[in-house]
């Protein structure tokens, strides 16, 4: 039996699979034989028919039928059987429940859902209502991939965004995406509107844990690609209740608001899909509701777009492996906190094209950078600044506990200090400056409290109480004294009483029936039934040599014993929530000094990045400028540096006034030409993003799109080769960039034949310089294209540097202008560890090939072609005097150049040559 594939990823939810459990429509003798938990079991499991349900019983949660066939495959834990249900053998497994999350973790990163049912009270009540009955239990939580907010689930520098997505229609043939992400770890919502086109790379941008939405577009053929193409598991909900009105009185109700206008003008798709989030939201959480901040519109236009390839292909924030380690981000991140680093990637995800706020970002990296000492003190600070959003996060949705208050009293406290620091700084960088401003609105009382108010030591969970320090409640450290010290308490009761007795043997002792009691010898006993102490002491028992008694005193004692512990837990739990009050009614303010604290850390990483390895600012204006010196790649030149090996620095210019300019790049197999294309694209993203960049010099004009097309990959699962993955990705970049993008591309159509693919690339180039206009890198191994700078003004040439001694090719990785002659594929292959017979044989077909090509050059050959006649737009020239009629001419006539592929277009020349031939004859 498999797990159901409804609750994986992207396919729709099939029809649900047999259970191994009564039908819902059992017969009254099948009825009798379920016991009263079972069925309860069933009751609950049917309302969560779509996911795993963890049903606690005492210590552990227990999975039983189909859910713990999945659950001990995917935990690789023992399954067993617990009695009969109608007649067949009930399987189960079970999690302890202290560790319950490294459980969760595995079963949410395999794509499962889990429904957590605790029990509602405890067994003793339940025993009140007779012998049989069952403990209450409910499900309080689903944990969904974009509703986890457990710490050991959650990657610190991660966000964890739950996004969804609704559509509208705008006209006939048009609809708008409305996207609303949430992070109900930091309160974190935004909403944004976008076109079919922008669907793709706004998702891959927000890099979402969970997709959410309505059954029609998770049904939708047309979008099927997106959904793969990004990865993230899908939840599709009924469209009934996700309508805008819908969605608009839900915002409403959330944020107790009349009216949404003082949070921004929405559209309709952006208010559906908000209206959406909110609803699964719900839904996920039960009862509790996390403290979301008003939604904050963004721009669709504010970013640098950059789709699912090219942040694959650039390796962004993830290797094409999956790896973090390798990435652009792990280069780059230098920063201290949790807030910070989930800052840093939200930037280098999501450069921005506002030039304005480019700069504001470059101001404060660049203060940081003059400024080493103030730099030092700050990371100095920030090293020992706790994540403040997600314990707010978890405080908010009660799942909180000392330690989250814990985090909040040090942030706070990193915060005073910070400010502080950047108060004796003198004047700051706006950035800089609006981050101090909010770390100065904090109220001083909050951190004063918590400090006062904590322990040293303090237990993870609430309820293990010990989390307030001593002396901060009387009745608490009473309660506690009574709890940990009743010997004591005893002793000096005892100590007392015999001094007021006058009886030096008086014992107080216990036992089971009758509780704590005061012993004296039968003789003296008789004296206190008698004298003046008399209504004091409480006679008990009588014993043959002695008798008890006890007093109000000691009943209220052994009373305060036995509930002592649950007195101080109750009190601790009581001024926890007061605490957790006291930050609840300061959230906006403390949030926004989490965001201050994660911009400065930002900063002041990106300073310290930078002056480290020497990267300069980069100027960034509204030209179509793209100007780099001693560019270096930044991954590479990092692993390089590990080694104590240098990197070759290169310059790259394909400035323009009116349009960009394309460099067409040869060179020989492995070079260096893909990570000459890829730290070109990374320039961007970095000046982009408000970072210093790995060159002298830089001069970007802000693009508007990234594209590229590196590497070779298939996708089989979709029925895609290689060279039908590289056509699908150089069709959009052929379809979509702007003179405004910069594009890079790779070996266009060597997945094909020799011509095939030299006309596909050769077109592909004319196209950019001719359509796009825009400012390219075109990386290739067929030497003709080089042909094109003939041709065009704006198409330039460069080509790696090689050395060749003793037979062996030394690779300079140095970039010059021209163009290469051949590729060293043999010595390539050589290096790899080819067979040297099979070497040596490709030696000697290539000296052939070259011969045949140096008696009939192929350049020749081409600049008789039509196809590679380039279009360049020119005036016309006059027309030529019209030939003699002959029929030659008629069926070169009914030729369609255009129409025709490139293999047809060569073959009707032949067929046309030899026909001449014959005529001539």
């Amino acid at each position: 039996m498999t797990a159901d594939p409804a609750l994986r990823t992207h396919e729709p939810p099939p029809a649900p699979a047999p259970r191994k459990r009564a039908p819902a429509a059992a017969t009254p003798a099948a009825e009798e034989r379920v016991t009263p938990m079972m069925a309860q079991y069933v009751e609950i499991k049917a309302a969560n028919a779509d996911s795993l349900l963890f049903y606690r019983m005492g210590d552990f949660y227990e999975l039983f039928f189909e859910d713990a066939e999945i659950a001990s495959r995917a935990l690789g834990i023992v399954l067993t059987k617990r009695g009969k249900h109608l007649g067949q053998d009930i399987p189960m497994c079970g999690v302890p429940i202290e560790r319950a999350d490294d459980y969760l973790q595995r079963l949410i990163g395999l794509g499962h859902r889990v429904a957590v049912c605790e029990q509602m009270e405890d067994p003793a009540e339940a025993k009140k209502r007779g012998a049989k009955a069952v403990v209450r239990r409910d499900v309080v939580r689903l944990v969904t991939p974009g509703t986890i907010t457990e710490e050991r689930l959650l990657e610190p520098a991660r966000a964890s965004l739950l996004v969804a997505v609704a559509r509208r229609k705008v006209s006939d043939d048009e609809h708008a995406y409305g996207i609303a992400a949430v992070d109900i770890t930091t309160g974190v919502f935004q909403v944004v509107e976008t076109a079919r086109a922008g669907l793709g790379p706004t998702l891959a941008r927000l890099e979402p844990r969970e997709i959410v939405l309505a059954d029609t577009l998770h049904d939708d053929p047309d979008l099927a690609g997106v959904w793969r193409e990004i990865g993230a598991p899908l939840y599709p909900l009924p469209r009934d209740g996700l309508d805008a009105a819908s969605a608009e009185r839900r915002l409403k109700e959330t944020f107790g608001v009349a009216t949404l206008d003082a949070f921004g003008a929405f559209t309709r798709a952006e208010i559906a899909a908000a209206g959406t989030v909110l609803a699964y939201v719900e839904r996920t959480q039960i009862a509790a509701r996390p403290a979301l901040r008003p939604p904050a519109r963004e721009d669709a236009s504010g970013s640098l777009v950059i789709d699912a390839a090219t942040r694959a292909n650039l390796e962004l924030t993830r290797t094409l492996s999956g790896e973090r380690a390798g990435s652009l981000l792990a280069a780059i991140d230098r920063t201290l906190t949790p807030g910070g680093g989930r800052l840093l990637a939200e930037r280098l995800a999501g450069p921005l094209t506002d030039i304005a706020a480019i700069r504001a970002r470059q101001d404060a990296v660049a203060r940081l950078v003059e400024d080493t000492l103030l730099r030092d003190r700050l990371r100095e600070r920030l090293a020992s600044t706790p994540d403040m959003s997600r314990a707010l996060g978890r405080l908010a949705l009660d799942r909180g506990g000392p330690r989250d208050l814990a985090a909040v009293r040090d942030g706070l406290a990193a915060a005073k200090g910070i400010a502080a620091l950047l108060g004796e700084a003198g004047d700051l960088p706006a950035e800089i400056e609006a981050a101090c401003r909010a770390l100065r609105d904090l109220d001083p009382v909050l951190e004063a409290r918590l400090a006062q108010t904590l322990a040293d030591e303090l237990p993870l969970s609430k309820r293990d109480g010990g989390f307030v320090a001593q002396g901060i409640d009387a009745a608490l450290d009473e309660a506690r004294a009574l709890g940990s010290d009743s010997r004591r308490f005893i002793a000096g009761l005892q100590a007392r009483y015999a001094e007021e007795t006058g009886c030096r043997t008086l014992r107080i002792k216990h036992n089971a029936m009758l509780g704590y009691y005061l012993e004296v010898p039968a003789a003296f006993g008789e004296e206190l039934l008698r004298g003046p102490l008399k209504g004091d002491y409480i006679h008990r028992q009588t014993m043959s040599d002695a008798m008890r008694f006890t007093t109000l005193e000691l009943g209220e004692l052994e009373r305060a014993i036995a509930s002592a512990s649950e007195r101080a837990v109750a009190i601790e739990l009581s001024i926890f929530t007061d605490l957790a009050a006291m930050l609840a009614a300061e959230r906006p303010t403390i949030l926004a000094a989490g965001d201050a604290l994660s911009a400065i850390d930002v900063a002041a990483s990106l300073a310290d990045l930078a002056s480290e390895r020497a990267w300069s600012r980069p100027k960034v204006d509204d030209s179509l400028a793209f100007l780099v010196e001693d560019g270096r790649h930044p991954v590479v030149e990092a692993a390089l540096a590990r080694e104590g090996k240098p990197f070759i620095a290169n310059a790259c210019d394909l400035s323009g006034e009116n349009a960009g300019a394309i460099a067409v790049i040869t060179g020989p197999n492995m070079g260096g030409k893909s990570t000459y294309l890829r730290q070109n694209a990374l320039v961007v993203v970095l000046a982009q993003m408000g970072a210093f960049v790995p060159a002298s010099r830089a001069h970007v004009g802000v693009c508007d799109r990234l594209f590229s097309r590196v590497g070779a990959a298939d996708d089989l699962a979709r029925g895609r080769s290689t060279f039908m993955v590289e056509m699908v990705e150089t069709a959009a970049i052929l379809n979509q960039a702007t003179r405004r993008s910069l594009v890079i591309l790779d070996e266009i159509g060597r997945g094909t034949a020799t011509f095939d693919g030299l006309s596909i690339a050769w077109a592909a180039i004319e196209h950019l310089h001719e359509d796009n206009r825009c400012r390219a890198l075109f990386a290739t191994h067929f030497h003709e294209l080089t042909r094109l700078t003939e041709r065009f003004a704006r198409i330039d040439t460069l080509t790696l540097k090689v050395a060749e001694h003793a037979g062996q090719v030394i690779f300079l990785h140095e970039v010059v202008k021209g163009a290469a002659d051949r590729s060293y594929g043999l010595q390539v292959a050589k290096l790899a560890g080819l067979p040297l017979s099979v070497v040596a044989r490709a030696g000697e077909i290539l000296a052939e090939l070259e011969r045949t090509e140096r008696e009939h050059p192929r350049a020749a050959r081409l600049d008789d072609l039509p196809l590679f006649a380039a279009p360049v737009r020119r005036a016309p020239a006059p027309a030529p005097p019209q030939p003699a009629r002959d029929a030659l001419r008629e069926v070169l006539g009914a030729l369609d150049p255009d129409e025709m592929t490139p293999k047809e277009a060569l073959e009707a020349l032949y067929a046309l040559k030899a026909a001449a031939k014959v005529g001539a004859s």
